[in-house]
């Protein structure tokens, strides 16, 4: 026996013997430490060495058995011609790996590929012997045999046989071979999606190579031919990336290789009839920015090949272009997405970001299917790192230069949509643009209070971007909720009543924080000096809630919309307490808060620090509605989505001041939320709603929050800021039509 790097050499007939060798030697231990035992304790003597001479009979038929399996592979290898002899000075020797998961990699691998191969040249029978192999695609040594077995031309090819096929079954009219084909193809299809996320990720063991990459787009770029039928090679490789269900995302590696270039390929491919459709003659004849058809599309298949979807009849109307299918499957992953987005090719002078939102956002409308698209600019803009940011502000300024000639001032001072058609066409993106700027709330507020900047985008731009992002009602929620967590965020930075530089590091501060935060300068923070930071931070997050909830106003004014209307999501953070809760991981501090927090702040509430923004508060949201709670009634009687985010900010102020010891002195005796003797504030689990609003009162009346919450309302609803921004000059009006 010989060893080489990846595969051990043997003789097979001196394996055999050796297998053979080992089982009757196990059998010989065995037999040899029964007797020993039978004649030990017969003598009355000590049995443990016949215990031992079992455990090596034991270790031996382990390694006996090993070797029979090793055996039939190595048998199964060779009949099915799998591993070849190698000839050497020493003799000649039959490659075998060095583990059985290798081996059984090597060989299932070499017969899906086979398979798969022969489908690609018409071979029904062989799609079903593909099958067989469909749950070891998830094993990294069969991947990458098969995708070795494959090549980048087998992978290509197989995809465009069975488009082809299925055409002409269905032209043909023969449902039956119709409905086979559908099912096998889906198969196939989701082997090689799942197979070549694998072999095209360098974290994976699987990864084929670079060069394996790049042979991919070379093909993609290839005219293939099935039959009488041409296509270039990414509209067959497409159906293998619609195919992908993420549980093995593609990388941002395949993404930097493949998807840009299969990008830059369409653009290329396209780019003089997507400018002819917009002269004179091809608005006549032509009129549509039409993309590149993956080939199941450009051949009439409906959804007979996309797994997961209904196998309509041919004529069905789902269909997707080479692009969309890209961005389905690099949108299971923030790095492949990022890939994609942040990148400008050679020769372009617009990153490919920009060209999707501009110069091909025809093409995506003409299929009117937004998700793919949409999904990606999530997964790329919601992230916290640099990255995320930067597209989510190049979103914002691109989006907001395209939706801005769309509005006037109204003849009433209000905003008013001048070219409806101008707005309309983005507000498909209204959804991912609320995601990008809600992940990004701390640059908004800075761009509000700071005269900061966010990329190129200024205050302005995120004013017009909001335009579209409040028009959707799932964004303008995502947007409250992520300004409702910094707003919590923001009050939590105050430090407790009693903070001095004796207990200053004990309670997770500093000697300098105490003279940062003792206004009066005594040496302590006390209730005043707690006040005022709390006043400060309370104006601050006001003017960001403002901003959000006047713009969705005057959006929906423009768009002929009831804008005093209460949407149904802020009605129900109202009513789950979404402002009740504190800051996950904060300091609880002061008499009150253990027993009213009691059942709300956990291990599992605290690890959701790190989300984003708005996926945290919605985080909060699940956890309130699955202890079945409803905190707060008032969210019946809510006129519009002012009163509800003073609502929300009464909650937040009150949280606030409790979890800052403001409130432990006041007396709770005789007061329906409190309990016990003496006296103490029961649980908000415990509470009724009535209950509920009566310590929110008591909170306003005692603690002095009615200054807080007059202050906050003064600022929320002063909309002098939005009318700069937006060019209106709006009639004063009383503070409840506002």
């Amino acid at each position: 026996m010989t060893t080489g790097p990846e595969f051990t050499g043997v003789r097979q007939a001196e394996f055999d013997a050796m297998a053979g060798e080992h089982t009757q030697a196990a059998g010989r231990l065995e037999q040899l430490a029964q007797a020993l035992y039978g004649e030990l304790q017969g003598a009355g003597l000590d049995t443990s060495p016949a215990v031992r001479l079992r455990e090596l009979a034991g270790r031996v038929t382990a390694q006996a058995e090993d070797l029979r399996r090793r055996q039939k592979l190595v048998h199964e290898l060779d009949r099915r011609k799998v591993a070849f002899g190698v000839s050497t000075p020493a003799g000649s020797f039959l490659k075998v790996p060095d583990t059985l998961e290798a081996a059984r990699g090597l060989l299932d691998g070499t017969l899906a590929g086979r398979a798969a191969l022969k489908g690609a040249d018409g071979d029904a029978r062989a799609l079903a012997e593909l099958e067989k192999y469909a749950s070891r695609t998830g094993d990294a040594e069969f991947a990458k045999v098969f995708l070795s077995v494959l090549g980048a031309g087998g992978v290509t090819r197989l995809p465009g046989s069975l488009a082809v096929r299925l055409r002409e079954a269905a032209s043909r009219g023969d449902s039956d071979r119709v409905a086979r084909l559908s099912a096998s193809g889906k198969q196939a299809l989701r082997m090689l999606s799942t197979a070549l996320a694998k072999g095209t990720d360098p974290k994976n063991p699987a990864y084929m190579g670079a060069g394996f990459l790049r042979s991919l787009a070379k093909e993609g770029r290839k005219e293939h031919k099935a039959g009488d039928t041409k296509y270039a090679g990414y509209q067959a490789q497409a159906l293998i990336w619609r195919a992908h269900d993420g549980k093995t995302p593609f990388s941002k590696e395949f993404m930097e290789v493949v998807g840009r270039d299969a990008v830059v390929y369409e653009q290329e491919r396209y780019k003089s009839r997507w400018a002819a459709s917009k002269d004179l003659l091809g608005r006549t004849f032509a009129g549509d920015q039409i993309p590149m058809f993956d080939l199941a599309s450009s051949l009439g298949l409906g959804g007979l090949l996309r797994p997961g979807t209904h196998a309509g009849g041919p004529g069905a109307q789902t269909r997707s272009s080479v692009v969309d299918d890209l961005f389905h499957a690099a949108s299971f992953g923030k790095d492949a997405s990022q890939a994609l987005l942040n990148h400008t090719p050679a020769g372009w002078k617009e990153s490919v970001l920009d060209y999707m939102l501009t110069t091909r956002w025809n093409a995506f409308r003409y299929l009117d299917d937004y998700k793919p698209f949409n999904d990606v600019l999530i997964a790329a803009t919601t992230g916290q790192d640099t990255t995320s940011q930067k597209l989510a502000s190049e979103m914002t300024k691109i989006l907001a230069d395209e939706v801005r000639p769309a509005f006037a001032k109204g003849d009433d001072g209000n905003l008013s949509i001048k070219d409806r058609a101008a707005f309309d066409r983005f507000t498909p993106l209204g959804y991912p643009l609320a995601r990008a700027l809600a992940a990004n709330i701390d640059q908004f507020s800075r761009l509000l209070l700071n005269h900061a900047t966010f990329g190129k985008a200024s205050a302005e731009d995120l004013s017009y971007a909001l335009t579209l992002a409040t028009a959707n009602d799932a964004g303008f929620e995502a947007l409250v909720r992520a300004q409702t967590e910094h707003m919590r965020a923001a009050l939590d930075t105050v430090p407790p009543v009693g903070l001095t530089a004796a207990n200053a590091e004990k309670l997770g501060f500093t000697k300098s924080d105490v003279k940062k935060f003792d206004f009066d300068e005594d040496g302590r923070v006390d209730k005043a000096d707690i006040k005022q930071f709390l006043t400060d931070r309370t104006v601050a997050e006001a003017r960001p809630f403002g901003h959000i909830v006047e713009i969705r106003h005057q959006t929906l004014i423009a768009q002929g919309l009831d804008g005093k209307k209460a949407s149904d999501a802020l009605k129900n953070m109202v009513r789950d307490g979404i402002g009740l809760f504190p800051v996950p991981g904060s300091r609880q501090l002061g008499e009150q808060v253990g027993q009213a927090f009691s059942g709300l702040v956990t291990s599992a509430y605290d690890k959701l620090t790190g989300f984003g923004y708005d996926a945290l508060s919605k985080q909060i949201g699940q956890q309130a509605a699955t202890q079945g709670r409803s905190m707060d009634e008032a969210h019946r009687t809510l006129g519009d989505n002012r009163v509800a985010v003073e609502r929300l900010a009464e909650q937040m102020i009150a949280t606030a001041m409790l979890n800052k010891g403001m409130l432990d002195e006041f007396a709770l005796k005789d007061q329906s939320f409190a309990m016990g003797t003496p006296p103490r504030l029961k649980p908000f689990t415990e509470m009724t709603p009535q209950e509920y609003s009566q310590f929110l009162e008591w909170a306003r009346v005692t603690g002095g929050s009615d200054d807080l919450m007059d202050r906050f309302h003064n600022t929320f609803r002063r909309t002098s800021h939005v009318d700069d921004y937006l060019d209106l000059q709006i009639p004063s009006s009383p503070a409840g039509d506002k």
